[in-house]
């Protein structure tokens, strides 16, 4: 059909907005903090095949999984769906991604015929299983990790199906907060159908089916045309998680993107195999995460659909932390996913440079905390850390911002211990954590939870304690993360990957890495290196040692003629042929 390009636009940007009031729907509604205030969701269309259409302004990594998660649906329901029904899963083996996201599809009719689908998936605060908050990487096989939802109708023609409710509610700890948001994504779901129902009286649905289509292939066609511009070639890259938490070994996350003419094959082949911990990325987590590297270094106004993905081929070695097999725990892979997504920049960092910044500060951190009140009444603190972005090629990195990957918010202080039995006594950018450069890499974050009830469970899930965020274009990489137990006057320093019982009184710090720079640190402004002093981001001593800035340390005054003799003296120095290369010649 031929598409008229200003109803093609009003088209596309009417389900942009479908899905982003979806988006503020579940904010709206939602009961618990993980979904309401750190935004852990996300809400998207789909055709009905399947095809995803729009995704809304919330997190990516979820919506690359939807195609699995939605083949799934359709094989098991495809020929008995009616208005009015909710089919939810969460089975990291049945197109899931881990227990605590809950996936929800909601069929769209018009006329009595299957029109679209609407999509939300969210974090939920407990699911169950060994530990509260069901997050545990020190878990060790699914059946841990909480209630798994095979593909399932919560709800039938509009009305709840009491069994699973009942079924759900009698395995989580917090089961208000739970059936609360799950009835927010019914509720943000039941607002798409409206809304598009309206776009489908507007123009009828033959003809929005008509646009549907072209606003895929346009996607694809723009993707494939900006491919074409990429260099033809294999470009490898390896980076790493600390470890899995029950032994020291590094795990290796290595990517190979084979740039193809107008197509990706992206190949995860030498990746660590399929760990003991819950670290390991479904295969659709990982979909996830490389759809998403590649959107991020595309130009133009590429539609956010299932377009893109048809331009990238992704190879995933089976039994390997980027594909498990059951009975594989999953719960921590959010890190697995944050490693894949810095690997595949390190990667498109050789292909497209002007487009890819240094390393982020490695993921968020989940900080989580579970328990009971001095009344006895159970809660649950699923914090995430948000950190920093490295240096751009063109701009300094950013503090305090959620990971390129993510689309997440720290939570409120006041929030938090408004509604919990803890005191947060930190919360402050790190000075010195960034990489210098000529850009310099955001600073990382720290933050400190001090405990005022007994027994409570800790996990604490974190990383790049070992591998420092890596720098790019001669930039430095960013300071290594830090952990501590803060106990009757005693400093322990913990592993980034945790689970144990706090008691009143102490203190858990954390300090997030920063994040890589850059750029030759040398080529950096003296300007700006005396402005991040005078703004406490960097010390005087840093300023000497990284950029050969001499700042004053008493009026932070940038000293230009020191400046100009101790860059001199550092060139000179650096012109020396060292030992190695005096006996080569």
């Amino acid at each position: 059909m031929q598409l008229d390009p200003i109803t093609f636009a009003v088209i596309k940007n009417g389900l942009d907005s479908i899905v982003d009031e979806m988006a503020y729907t579940v904010v709206r509604t939602a009961r618990s903090e993980i979904v309401k205030d750190v935004m852990d969701y996300s809400a998207a269309l789909c055709g009905a095949d399947g095809s995803m259409l729009a995704q809304a302004k919330t997190i990516a990594l979820h919506l690359g999984a939807v195609p699995e998660a939605m083949s799934v649906v359709l094989e098991e329901y495809g020929d008995d769906l009616k208005p009015g029904d909710a089919v939810i899963l969460n089975d990291p083996y049945q197109g899931g991604m881990h227990l605590p996201d809950i996936f929800m599809f909601y069929p769209i009719f018009h006329e009595d015929r299957l029109q679209a689908f609407g999509v939300v998936i969210c974090h939920h605060t407990d699911v169950g299983g060994r530990v509260p908050g069901s997050n545990a990487s020190d878990s060790t096989e699914i059946y841990q990790e909480g209630i798994r939802i095979p593909v399932s109708k919560l709800y039938e023609a509009g009305r709840p199906n009491k069994t699973l409710f009942d079924l759900i509610e009698r395995n989580v700890r917090l089961p208000d907060r739970v059936i609360g948001d799950l009835k927010a994504q019914y509720a943000a779901c039941r607002v798409g159908e409206r809304e598009l129902g309206r776009m489908f009286e507007r123009y009828g649905a033959p003809l929005a089916q008509g646009y549907f289509t072209g606003l895929l292939d346009y996607a694809e066609r723009m993707t494939r045309e900006e491919i074409k511009k990429w260099p033809n070639g294999t470009y490898s890259f390896t980076d790493y998680l600390d470890d899995d938490g029950f032994s020291d070994e590094p795990v290796p996350i290595k990517v190979t993107i084979e740039v193809q003419d107008d197509r990706l094959v992206v190949d995860y082949a030498g990746s660590a195999p399929q760990v003991k911990a819950a670290l390991n990325s479904t295969r659709s987590y990982t979909n996830s995460c490389t759809y998403l590297s590649v959107r991020c270094v595309l130009e133009g106004d590429i539609p956010n659909n299932a377009g893109v993905f048809r331009c990238i081929e992704v190879q995933v070695p089976e039994a390997s932390i980027l594909n498990p097999v059951e009975p594989g725990a999953c719960a921590a892979r959010a890190l697995t996913g944050y490693r894949v997504v810095d690997a595949m920049f390190g990667a498109l960092s050789q292909i497209v440079p002007a487009r890819v910044p240094a390393a982020g500060e490695g993921g968020n951190t989940v900080v989580c905390l579970g328990g009971r009140r001095p009344d006895k009444s159970p809660f649950i603190i699923v914090d995430m850390i948000c950190g920093a972005w490295g240096g751009r090629p063109d701009k300094d990195g950013v503090e305090a911002i959620t990971n390129p990957s993510q689309n997440l918010s720290n939570t409120p202080v006041e929030t938090m211990e408004a509604q919990h039995p803890v005191r947060v006594e930190e919360y402050q950018l790190i000075p010195d954590s960034g990489g210098a450069g000529k850009w310099r890499g955001g600073l990382g974050v720290a933050r400190s939870y001090r405990v005022l009830t007994e027994d409570v469970q800790l996990q604490l899930r974190a990383d790049r304690a070992k591998f420092q965020p890596y720098g790019l274009n001669g930039g430095e990489p960013g300071r290594l993360t830090h952990n501590y137990l803060i106990r009757d006057g005693k400093t322990e320093e913990l592993p980034g990957k945790v689970t144990m019982i706090l008691q009143p009184d102490d203190l858990i710090r954390h300090e997030q890495a920063g994040s890589g720079g850059y750029g030759d640190p040398m080529t950096r402004d003296p300007e700006r290196v005396a402005r991040d002093v005078w703004n406490r981001k960097i010390s005087v001593d840093y300023a000497r040692r990284h950029h050969a800035v001499v700042v004053n340390p008493t009026s932070g005054e940038l000293d230009t003629r020191a400046t100009e003799e101790l860059r001199a003296e550092r060139l000179i120095h650096d012109d020396q042929p060292g030992p190695e290369t005096r006996r080569a010649s």
